[in-house]
């Protein structure tokens, strides 16, 4: 038979979907740092095979996300302040150079899911709700890497971004987390006036600042907690 012609709407790759399910576990602490993870139990509780979760895994380890070590267990990776620091370089970079190139091509329908995003944002923090917080701050933030229309940067961003997400949870249970409020607020201002290179600042400032709190907390590997 003749290949149909219409078009199917695209359905996310099995693995790609097992790769979400287990960062987003990673991510909001269902899965603990040091936990083993065994790629049977995790099939069982997918309902997927092994391959796709084995896939994932290797995925999540290049992340940063989990640690394996040849022939013995994969477990969650520690939040270390090493890997924060590391994650939050190359993610501020990025976001600022998606900040540089998107404001031009900004529209108001952008700036107004920017200020929607970030009022939903302030909303999560007087509530004291930091899993609404982070959602919130993700569709902030992918206005611009919309608008940018980066794809390289987006999977840069896309890999390294998950490990800041664990340090963001932390901040954003805290009083810590009101700050970002203002910057993001600073942030839609200088992309209104089409401030390029004030906007990618503040955005670069944003992610910088984000771990560093957390990252002050969390022991390093030649470190006992206190």
């Amino acid at each position: 038979m003749p290949v149909p012609t219409e078009t199917l709407p695209p359905r996310p790759l099995l693995r790609d979907d097992v790769y979400a399910r287990l960062r987003d576990a990673i991510v909001d602490g269902t899965l603990a740092p040091d936990e083993q993870l065994r790629d049977g139990e995790l099939a069982a509780w997918l309902g997927v095979s092994r391959t796709p979760v084995r896939e994932a895994l290797l995925e999540l380890g290049r992340a940063g996300l989990v640690r394996a070590t040849p022939g013995r267990s994969t477990v969650v990776a520690p939040l270390e302040e090493r890997s924060i620091r590391d994650a939050q370089s190359v993610v501020a970079a990025m976001h600022a150079l998606a900040v540089r190139e998107a404001v031009p091509n900004l529209t108001a329908a952008h700036l107004d899911r920017m200020r929607a995003a970030n009022a939903a944002f302030a909303a999560a923090q007087r509530a004291g709700d930091a899993d609404a917080a982070l959602r919130a701050d993700e569709q902030f933030h992918a206005v611009a890497l919309e608008a940018a229309g980066n794809a390289a940067v987006g999977a840069v961003i896309a890999q390294y971004e998950p490990v800041l997400h664990r340090a963001e949870r932390l901040r954003f249970a805290s009083h810590e987390g009101a700050a970002s409020i203002a910057r993001h607020e600073r942030l839609i201002e200088l992309c209104a006036a089409g401030d390029a290179e004030g906007a990618a600042a503040v955005a670069e400032h944003t992610w910088q600042s984000l771990a560093a709190a957390p990252a002050a907390s969390v022991p390093t590997p030649t470190q006992e907690p206190a």
